[in-house]
């Protein structure tokens, strides 16, 4: 697995929720999108937590770029909870979405989800999903 955040006091919260799992294991931190796309092609890791919010390269043009050469699932920590946003996550193929805020709770139970071959979004945020939907479809 490759965490990707630029806030080191996170990425190491996310890195001890990690290791309650013994079966999980992280091979390469990194704090930046440019750093996420050389390491994600080099380590080719199965599963990659990544923040938007990231310096040289957001998380999002970082993810288009992974995807071009990796079949590496995907799973978005971070503070962005725009409905738009959400959205282009999901349809770049992200498995996940998880609120920073909600990590402590969703972040285990996002990688159970996507190691059973499903999707997860935070709580709360389906809702969003739904509400946009409606709202485009209405135009």
């Amino acid at each position: 697995m490759l965490v990707v955040d630029d806030f080191i006091p996170f990425r190491s919260c996310i890195c001890s929720t990690l290791a309650t799992r013994p079966n999980l294991r992280i091979i390469c931190e990194v704090g930046d999108g440019r750093e996420a796309v050389q390491k994600g092609k080099e380590l080719q890791p199965d599963l990659i937590l990544l923040d938007i919010g990231l310096p040289t390269l957001d998380g999002m043009s970082a993810a288009r770029e992974i995807c071009k050469f990796s079949k590496s699932k995907i799973i978005f920590v971070t503070q962005e909870s725009d409905a738009d946003l959400i959205q282009e996550a999901l349809a770049l193929g992200a498995w996940g979405y998880v609120l920073k805020e909600r990590a402590s709770t969703d972040l285990l139970a996002a990688l159970d989800a996507v190691s059973d071959g499903r999707k997860f979004v935070s709580d709360g945020l389906g809702s969003k999903l739904t509400t946009a939907k409606s709202d485009g479809e209405s135009n």
